[in-house]
């Protein structure tokens, strides 16, 4: 089974709608959260992923532009996005983004895989150092489980001691569409960050996700270049803080 692995879009329609165009054809697609939040295209992203459809996971973006939770422990930055996008969302968008379901969740074809926003045990838990990875997996009940959040593409393998490490993708440029296949070892646990589509945070520009091969079981992690230029004249049209245009062309 091929499974299509979309996470953290953040209202970035250019960035998005780059990614499905070179996205190959899959037997599901797994969105893992945070569709909105930042970016200037609340409507066309939210609109644009429930025609998709798919399995969803709900983001902390998701909860606080849409009122399931305040905005209080948000950053002033990502605080201004969200009052902006409470009142830009279109109300059947805003009860769909409402409605979105918490992780982990699973797929009846995959029992030993799971999905989440941030972590198994907390969705709202950023999981960027081996230790918290670890912690992580404590008590979990699949092997391997799919998680955004942090926007770094990559995530962890959790062996016997001194076998676990940080999975980073190893990639030539930082211009083109590449791909960089990753295998799963038998008798491990992962923690797998497909990367954020909208605005990734690993120092690289370029939008990210993922496709999940499981009878291969493969992790094929995918960079695509988008029109940055125009994700950010929509951020400055909205009067959005610059910061947000800002850190997309430098993926940070």
């Amino acid at each position: 089974m091929r499974v299509l692995l979309l996470s953290d879009i953040h209202a970035n329609l250019e960035a998005m709608e780059a990614c499905l165009a070179v996205a190959p054809p899959c037997d599901a697609i797994v969105n893992l959260g945070d569709i909105v939040g930042y970016g200037a295209s609340p409507n066309e992203v939210t609109e644009r992923s429930r025609r998709l459809g798919g399995l969803f996971v709900r983001g902390n973006h998701d909860k606080a532009c849409s009122g399931v939770t305040s905005y209080e422990g948000f950053n002033p930055i990502a605080g201004i996005a969200v009052l902006w996008t409470r009142t830009m969302l279109r109300p059947e968008l805003t009860k769909w983004l409402y409605d979105l379901p918490q992780g982990p969740r699973t797929l009846e074809e995959l029992p030993g895989v799971r999905f989440v926003h941030g972590s198994p045990h907390d969705e709202d838990e950023y999981l960027l150092a081996l230790d918290e990875a670890a912690h992580a997996m404590d008590g979990a009940d699949a092997p391997v489980i799919f998680f955004g959040h942090t926007h770094v593409q990559g995530g962890f393998l959790l062996g016997n001691g001194r076998d676990s490490a940080i999975l980073r993708p190893a990639y030539r440029t930082k211009d083109d569409k590449e791909l960089f296949n990753y295998q799963l070892l038998p008798g491990r646990r992962y923690l797998i960050n497909p990367g954020s589509i909208g605005q990734p945070r690993d120092g690289d520009w370029r939008a990210a996700f993922a496709i999940f091969d499981s009878e291969a079981r493969r992790v094929t992690y995918i960079r695509v270049p988008y029109d940055v230029a125009g994700a950010q004249k929509r951020i400055r049209e909205a009067q959005l803080p610059e910061r947000l245009a800002g850190r997309l062309g430098m993926g940070r």
